[in-house]
């Protein structure tokens, strides 16, 4: 591993720290070394709206270490920005700066920046250079990328099964793993206490949630955050359906319509958890970017047909297997084609 690629990873972990906060913006982070290999100043952006990743890692640098920026080298895992938004251009303030070297993890998608920023820079006589651990990166902000890119929520689907492909009962088909208490005695519950607070860890990190009418009807779930802390998401019904609640929105239309509409109103992340039939419409319509699928160790097959079967999930590029408290819990992923980084460069360089 070379010097550059340490830094940027370096990068990486700081970012991870604004996970929850930073969003809608993407988390980013920034590292700025010395001439003689040594970190002078370190940032990341903490919360969307106040300074991003660069700005804080110049801040931070001491007063006794500011000459040294001359000869320094920013890395940040991020393009920086070209534009005015909430905050000024960040590839304005490394060039007032003046440091020699920038190294960028990977190319911003959004429209505004897409390689601006890293012009700027050229432009401005520094030396850049652009893809280091850029699968790395671009895996920080999957969520960030597939909006910008896509032009729709990034999507997970989660479910819980049991250990003979059960999901639920025709008395209540709703996703066993909705992380809630049963409505009645026909809910099928099946997460463990670990996975329970790991469903609503996933929650907090999206920005909507989407349960089918079926689901709704019949297990009322809350579908917020209660055993993990962080802000709850906006809630979805899709069907046809009165809701006794102003808090959800209830959506009549097309999956693909529902995406563009919250795509419209800028929500980048969205988390389904509806029963079978919900799930599988997002599967076979290729409409998923990942799925968390957790299996217990029980088995119901006994019940006959009043046992509803598990989604199959297909189309999935990898996948990784974990195991809580007897449960084993699955991560599948799409693999979407893109551009590579030389492509999106081609316009700067």
């Amino acid at each position: 591993m070379n010097q550059d690629e340490v830094y940027i990873r370096r990068c990486i972990q700081l970012a991870r720290n604004g996970q929850q906060n930073a969003q809608p913006n993407p988390m980013v982070g920034a590292v700025i070394v010395s001439a003689d290999g040594r970190i002078i100043g370190e940032g990341y952006h903490v919360r969307c709206g106040e300074g991003h990743a660069e700005v804080n890692a110049f801040a931070s640098v001491r007063q006794e270490d500011k000459p040294l920026l001359h000869d320094a080298t920013i890395y940040v895992s991020l393009e920086p920005c070209s534009h005015f938004g909430k905050t000024p251009p960040c590839a304005d303030l490394i060039v007032s700066k003046g440091v020699r070297r920038v190294v960028v993890g990977t190319v911003d998608p959004f429209a505004r920046v897409q390689g601006r920023g890293i012009q700027r820079l050229r432009d401005a006589g520094i030396e850049v250079t652009v893809g280091v651990c850029e699968d790395e990166c671009r895996e920080l902000n999957r969520v960030f990328f597939t909006y910008h890119s896509l032009h729709r929520p990034f999507i997970t689907l989660k479910w819980a099964m049991t250990a003979d492909g059960v999901i639920g009962t025709k008395a209540g088909e709703g996703d066993g793993a909705a992380g809630g208490e049963p409505s009645d005695a026909s809910r099928l519950i099946i997460s463990n206490a670990l996975t329970n607070v790991l469903c609503h860890k996933r929650r907090a990190e999206h920005q909507a949630i989407l349960v089918g009418h079926n689901t709704w009807m019949q297990d009322s779930p809350s579908l917020n955050v209660r055993h993990w802390t962080g802000r709850s998401p906006r809630r979805v019904v899709m069907g046809q359906l009165q809701v006794d609640d102003s808090q959800v929105e209830v959506f009549g239309g097309t999956v693909v319509q529902l995406l563009q509409h919250l795509y419209d109103e800028g929500v980048q992340s969205l988390l389904v958890e509806g029963g079978r039939q919900t799930l599988q419409s997002f599967i076979d319509s290729g409409l998923w970017d990942e799925a968390y699928v957790e299996t217990g160790d029980s088995c119901i097959r006994g019940l006959g047909d009043n046992t509803v079967d598990a989604p199959l999930i297909a189309g999935f590029a990898s996948q990784t297997t974990t195991v809580f408290g007897g449960h084993t819990l699955v991560r599948y992923t799409r693999q979407h084609a893109d551009s590579s980084t030389e492509q999106k460069l081609a316009k700067v360089e």
